[in-house]
C-alpha cells in the first residue's frame, strides 16, 4: 500500500518502513475509527487489523491477476485510480479540503513518484516474471533499506550494534531467499531487481518528507489524498506514452485492479489511519510482519507458485533482522502517509 507519513520515531513496515512513525502516522488530527457512538470503534482493532493484513498481503497475488489481462502501467494508474476515489469519498464525508500552497504541491508531486508511482509500477512490471510470493518477501527488506539510508541522510539517526547486526541479518536473509550459493540459477535477475528497487523507493520517499513536509498543517487523510491524486495524473501522463488501449477487457483481471484499488490502496489506509490513532503506531505497523506470510500463502495456494525452501526461511531471517532494526536508539523514516513523524507499517 500506498501514502505518505514523514517518519519519526522507529518502527517496522513493510514495503514501507522503520519503527514508529507510522505509514499512517497520524497527524496533528488522526482519522478516527468508525464510532458506534459511545466513543468506541464499531468493530474491534484486532479484526481491523487482521483486516488490513489480508488486504495488503493478497495485493502481490491482485497485481499478478492483473497484469494477465493489463500492461503493468495499466494495472498501477487503475490500482491509483480506485484508490483515489475511495480517498476522496471519505474526504467528502469528512469535509476535508485539499492542501493550500505551492510548495506543499510540489514536495507531494515527488512523494507521490517515489511512494506510489515508481514502487507501484516497478512490482508490476516485476510480477511479469517473478511470483507473486517473491515479490511480497522483497516488499519486506524496506525496513532494512530504510534503516541503511537513514543511517546516511539522517543526521540524527545513530547506529547501534543491535540495528547495524540486524541490517546484516537481514541482506543474509535476502541472499538466502535469491539462493546466492547456487549462483541465482532459476532466478529472474531482471523482474526481481526491479521488486527490491520497489522496496527502496519507499524509504527514498519517506525520507524526502521527513525532510519536506513534517511540519505541514494539512490533515493526514488530505494529504494522503492529494499524494494519491497527483501519482494517478502521472501514471495518466505516462500510460498512455508506453502502451496501447487494450482491445478487451477481461473480467477477473479487471475486478484484480478494481480491488487492488480500493482495498489494497484506498480503505486499507483508512483502516491503517483507525488503528495508528487507536492503538499506537506502534503496535498497528506489527501488520508488517504478516504481509510476507500472507502473500506466500496466497501465492502458492491460489496461483499454483512453487515455493523452494530457501524461499521461506529466507523470508524468516529477513522479517528477524527487520525486527532488530526497529531499536529504539534511534530514528528511521517509516509510513506511506503524509502527517506528522510517528510510525507506520508498509503497503505493496
Amino acid at each position: 500500500m500506498t501514502t505518505v507519513t514523514p517518519p519519526s520515531g522507529t518502527d517496522p513496515a513493510t514495503g514501507s518502513a522503520t519503527a514508529p512513525s507510522a505509514p499512517a502516522s497520524p497527524p496533528a488530527t488522526p482519522a478516527a475509527p468508525p464510532s458506534t457512538g459511545r466513543g468506541h470503534p464499531a468493530v474491534g482493532w484486532r479484526l481491523r487489523f487482521a483486516a488490513l493484513a489480508l488486504i495488503w498481503g493478497f495485493s502481490f497475488l491482485l497485481i499478478k491477476v492483473g497484469t494477465e489481462g493489463y500492461a503493468p502501467f495499466q494495472v498501477t494508474f487503475g490500482r491509483l485510480l480506485f484508490g483515489t476515489a475511495v480517498l476522496a469519498a471519505a474526504m467528502a464525508v469528512r469535509r476535508e479540503r485539499l492542501p493550500r500552497g505551492a510548495r506543499t504541491w510540489a514536495h507531494l508531486t515527488v512523494a507521490a513518484f517515489f511512494l506510489n508511482a515508481l514502487p507501484f509500477s516497478l512490482f508490476a512490471y516485476a510480477e511479469l516474471t517473478i511470483p507473486s510470493t517473491l515479490a511480497g518477501i522483497c516488499n519486506a527488506t524496506s525496513p532494512l533499506w530504510g534503516m541503511a539510508l537513514s543511517l546516511v541522510a539522517l543526521s540524527e539517526d545513530r547506529p547501534t550494534r543491535r540495528r547495524v547486526a540486524g541490517l546484516g541479518i537481514g541482506f543474509l536473509g535476502v541472499l538466502t531467499v535469491l539462493g546466492a550459493w547456487q549462483g541465482f540459477s532459476g532466478l529472474d535477475v531482471g523482474g526481481t531487481a526491479m521488486a527490491l528497487l520497489a522496496s527502496l523507493s519507499y524509504p527514498v520517499g519517506w525520507i524526502y518528507v521527513r525532510r519536506t513536509l513534517a511540519g505541514s498543517s494539512s490533515s493526514h487523510l488530505s494529504l494522503t489524498g492529494a499524494q494519491l491524486t497527483l501519482a494517478t495524473l502521472q501514471l495518466a501522463v505516462v500510460t498512455p506514452l508506453f502502451t496501447s488501449a487494450p482491445s478487451a477487457f477481461p473480467v477477473v483481471p479487471l475486478l484484480a485492479v478494481v480491488a487492488l484499488g480500493a482495498l489494497g490502496t484506498g480503505v486499507a489506509m483508512l483502516l491503517q489511519y483507525g488503528l495508528v490513532a487507536e492503538v499506537g503506531p506502534t503496535t498497528a505497523t506489527m501488520v508488517t510482519y504478516f504481509i510476507p506470510v500472507i502473500a506466500t500463502v496466497a501465492g502458492v495456494t491460489l496461483l499454483g507458485e512453487r515455493l523452494g525452501w530457501n524461499t521461506p526461511v529466507g523470508a524468516l531471517i529477513v522479517l528477524a533482522g527487520a525486527a532488530l532494526t526497529q531499536g529504539r536508539a534511534g530514528r528511521a523514516p517509516s509510513g506511506k502517509g503524509l502527517g506528522r513523524p510517528r510510525a507506520r507499517p508498509g503497503r505493496p
